[in-house]
């Protein structure tokens, strides 16, 4: 009988009893649904089955993993229920995720999804629900797979893996349906208690609660400016053949990836000249705000804007907000009593906010640089006085919170928003999270910039995250132009700066993990070197031998 250390306590269990009879006995315990187990350091499903003696710890749908197997199954459902009310002739793309929501595309539907046939969906899926149907998981010899998947007309599962290096392939069986997804699975469809579908756009949103509050299903949080750039980038693919991994592995193979890369640099090239035109029409912008997450590409898109706005006669200069950061002993500190660099309370807002409205009042200012190494802000005779066509072009994650501007004209500003906003697919059915690509492109700056090591990028994403989530992104709805720096191409071209990087972590680590998982994701991709990439693509921020300073 295996013995099993939980939460401070050994407890005996038949050989062969599941992971999720036992996460059941303890379930009262947790305020949220448990999701996943570590057994022994191992993270497990709770299909599997307890067979020798350990620790066990339970990971819950407010954990990062646990939400991720939570919304992963919620939308095998609704493949499932598509397939179900419409048959193998209609196919689901899993696009992206808006708000508390995921866009999903339908082909093959006769008409557009109206609100008719996504309460159909809802409906089937509350039935696959109340069904509590299990969620097996086998393993194929991948061309067993790859069999299976042509025979169910999945075209984009069969040419994902005909570059794949593994000799075997993990497939899902939820009553008789088979998918391919890439992380873990809740054991049957009763765990997936709380979710909505509606129509938006020709096509459905699939709401389900948030990692915050998983419990509660809250109203869908439209985005529409969030949405059009999504479906621009969406676009962009397109006009290049690509929408999921499989398409971009077959393009670089046979070939084509210097006319690709070229073609997606033109289409960013476009964009960034359409926002300085906007800009230049406006008469009274002085001030240019540019605020977006980590690892956003603000610094490379702030000089590629400038040099578009030069082209219409106007005379930008860079100014990062980061130079107006208080003093080191008066930055505040988090409950870990850790210097906290993201929160507002870190810049001086009355110097910046002076500074800048002595400028737009036609004074002369000198302006600061902050020192990061002695921690303070520094004057090194960078004096600067406004002319009619000099405009500031601003960036920092503070850029577009009210506060960080509040004395200044609201006509005076055009605010952007810059993120990547990844809209490549692994499939039709596993979409790859922005956040990835951004802590891909983290790591790969600080391990050439800061020589920090991955498990040190990893260690501190989740705090970057928290950050983000309380002081960006509620303020991007607020911009009069969204950017999309991502690339369709970057993930092959990061991968062989990552992977080195990740297989450095090692076992016993508290980042080794999330390390294998990355790697995992990375092998899905067909590398491709930096020869192709201009220098000044957005790209050359995170992997070296760009133009512009970083």
């Amino acid at each position: 009988m295996p013995a099993l250390m939980i939460d401070g306590f050994t407890r005996s269990y038949e050989r062969g009893t599941s992971y999720e009879a036992i996460a059941g006995e303890y379930q009262e315990a947790y305020q949220n649904t448990i999701a996943l187990v570590f057994v022994n350091g191992k993270m497990r499903e709770l299909t599997k089955r307890a067979d020798r003696d350990g620790v066990l710890s339970f990971i819950t749908t407010r954990d990062p993993i646990g939400y991720k197997t939570f919304c992963r199954t919620a939308q095998m459902m609704l493949v499932k229920a598509v397939w179900d009310l419409c048959g193998p002739a209609v196919h689901v793309k899993i696009e992206f995720s808006v708000g508390n929501g995921y866009f999903c595309s339908l082909r093959g539907l006769e008409k557009e999804a109206d609100e008719a046939f996504a309460a159909a969906v809802e409906e089937r899926m509350r039935a696959l629900r109340d069904s509590r149907l299990p969620i097996s998981k086998k393993t194929y010899p991948i061309d067993d797979a790859i069999a299976l998947f042509d025979r169910q007309g999945m075209q984009d599962k069969v040419k994902l893996f005909h570059f794949r290096r593994g000799s075997t392939v993990n497939v899902y069986n939820m009553d008789g349906y088979c998918d391919y997804f890439y992380g873990y699975m809740l054991p049957n469809t009763g765990f997936v208690r709380r979710f909505a579908v509606q129509s938006y756009r020709g096509g459905l949103m699939l709401v389900l609660p948030t990692q915050q509050n998983p419990d509660v299903l809250e109203l869908f949080a439209d985005q529409r400016n969030l949405f059009e750039s999504l479906m621009l980038s969406t676009e962009w693919g397109e006009l290049v053949n690509i929408s999921t991994v499989g398409d971009l592995n077959e393009q670089i193979c046979r070939g084509n990836i210097s006319d690709m890369i070229l073609v997606q640099e033109a289409l960013q090239e476009r964009r960034i000249g359409d926002i300085a035109e906007t800009i230049y029409g406006r008469e009274d912008v002085r001030f240019v705000l540019i605020a977006g997450p980590s690892s956003s590409g603000k610094t490379t898109f702030a000089h590629r804007l400038s040099i578009q706005m030069r082209s219409f006669g106007l005379a930008p200069h860079i100014i990062s907000l980061d130079d107006y950061f208080v003093n080191r002993e008066k930055t505040p500190v988090d409950i870990d009593g850790n210097y906290n660099f993201e929160c507002l309370e870190a810049i001086d807002l009355e110097l910046f906010n002076a500074d800048m409205m002595d400028l737009l009042e036609g004074k002369e200012v000198e302006l600061p640089s902050f020192n990061f190494k002695t921690g303070r802000r520094e004057y090194k005779g960078n004096r600067l006085k406004l002319g009619d066509e000099d405009i500031l072009v601003i960036e920092g994650i503070h850029c577009l919170n009210p506060k960080t501007t509040a004395l200044l004209p609201d006509e005076s500003k055009f605010r952007i928003y810059t993120s990547a906003l990844t809209t490549l697919n692994i499939d039709e059915h596993n979409r790859i999270p922005t956040t990835d690509a951004r802590l891909l492109r983290r790591m790969v700056r600080d391990a050439r910039t800061r020589s920090r090591d991955a498990r040190q990028t990893i260690g501190g994403w989740q705090s970057v995250r928290e950050g983000e989530e309380q002081y960006i992104f509620p303020y991007q709805e607020n911009a009069d132009a969204i950017f999309n720096s991502v690339l369709i191409y970057e993930l092959s071209v990061l991968k062989q700066f990552a992977e080195p990087l990740l297989f450095n972590v090692r076992q016993g680590e508290p980042e080794y993990y999330e390390a294998k998982r990355l790697l995992k994701f990375l092998d899905y991709f067909v590398g491709v070197d930096t020869a192709a990439v201009p220098t000044n693509s957005l790209c050359r921020e995170f992997v070296g031998g760009g133009c512009f300073p970083v």
